[in-house]
């Protein structure tokens, strides 16, 4: 069977779908040497996603997004002779001569449409005319399979949930001085909280902040807030209340830092707090409870689905009460343990092992159909 895995997304990001190509792929080709699978790769994009003998690149002149890509791509595609395609970033070409899987990773785009920029707006757009010419989804939550049934209509019988993961890089590491390292590396004096997320309104990170200056004015103690993440759209709203807020000597922007440090930072935060108004699956904290670090989360979407019991849960906008549960994660040693020993569990319930089978699985009942 001849399988193509739409994978131009990786030249223009490598956090979001970006990462889900790259793991997804990887632990596909370390249990399918037999399947023939070809990458569709920007042409301009120098990464080799996978060196194995039965996955190759095709470079593919259409970019990602583009407003000619239903007319561009299939051009591109035809060709290939694929059995089945896989198109990780929601939209498929509509017209092709092969059956088609597609992962919808989120609805935010349906459900906080004021979040989106113009662009945004347009390519998730297509989404009614995606689930329509698409033969299988994957959802990669309950919680998104719930969303594409009741705002798309989409039959329960055409998708299948298939959690993503962390990273098997994010595991704990109890070395102080590697931990003071990271924190000389990016001038971090002292214990911090950790935030990872792209910048962007859904991310929730003006609550964060307010419940930040409250945790200062009420209890002193003394951490940093630490953002890691690119600045996605609409952010200036979070940068102009940093200032409003009087936190510029507290908040400290790392901007995209690599998977190396990251792992890093992870292990040497106090806690993560991810207070978002909606995820997909949600996957930074996943990957701090596999480093051991325990979470504060939004008790929301699929966010339920993946911290389960593992992690302290608030609404998005109490601002009170994320001040206060973040108090808790810093000072009830009792509690920290008992996050920490959770969080661990929860971690090794998600693996892209189990992803890439269930992934095959569908593509071979796809391919047996043509």
């Amino acid at each position: 069977m001849r399988i193509g895995i739409d994978a131009r997304l990786v030249y223009y990001s490598r956090a979001g779908i970006g990462q889900y190509i790259l793991r997804l792929t990887e632990a596909l080709a370390a249990i399918d040497q037999e399947d023939e699978f070809v990458l569709l790769q920007n042409r301009k994009d120098r990464t080799v996603i996978v060196d194995q003998a039965n996955f190759r690149r095709r470079s593919l002149w259409t970019p990602s997004h583009h407003p000619l890509e239903q007319w561009a791509l299939p051009l591109e595609i035809f060709p290939l002779g694929l059995d089945v395609l896989h198109s990780p970033d929601f939209i498929p070409p509509f017209r092709r001569n092969c059956k088609s899987v597609i992962t919808i990773h989120d609805l935010a785009f349906l459900l906080y449409p004021h979040f989106l920029t113009r662009e945004s707006a347009r390519y998730y757009g297509q989404i009614d005319q995606a689930v329509r010419h698409t033969d299988h989804i994957i959802a990669v939550s309950e919680s998104t399979k719930r969303d594409i049934v009741r705002l798309l209509g989409v039959a329960e019988d055409r998708i299948s949930v298939i959690h993503e993961a962390a990273n098997p890089i994010y595991r704990p590491i109890d070395d102080p001085e590697a931990h003071d390292e990271i924190r000389r590396k990016y001038e971090i004096v002292g214990d911090f909280i950790l935030f990872v997320s792209t910048i962007e309104p859904r991310k929730n990170l003006p609550t964060l902040l307010r419940a930040y200056r409250h945790l200062l004015d009420d209890y002193r103690p003394g951490v940093k807030l630490v953002v890691a993440g690119e600045r996605g759209w609409l952010f200036h709203e979070v940068f102009a209340l940093v200032e409003e807020l009087d936190l510029s000597e507290h908040v400290i922007f790392l901007g995209l830092v690599p998977i190396e440090d990251l792992l890093l930072l992870y292990n040497a935060a106090r806690l993560l707090v991810h207070p978002s108004f909606y995820e997909g699956f949600g996957l930074p904290p996943l990957e701090a409870m596999a480093c051991g670090t325990p979470v504060v989360a939004s008790n929301v979407s699929s966010l339920l689905e993946v911290a389960g019991d593992a992690a302290l849960l608030v609404a998005p906008n109490d601002v009170s009460g994320l001040t206060l549960a973040i108090w808790r994660a810093l000072s009830d040693e009792a509690l920290r343990r008992d996050l920490i020993e959770r969080g661990l569990r929860r971690a090794k319930l998600f693996s892209w092992e189990r992803a890439a089978r269930d992934t095959l699985a569908v593509y071979r009942h796809l391919g047996g159909q043509r």
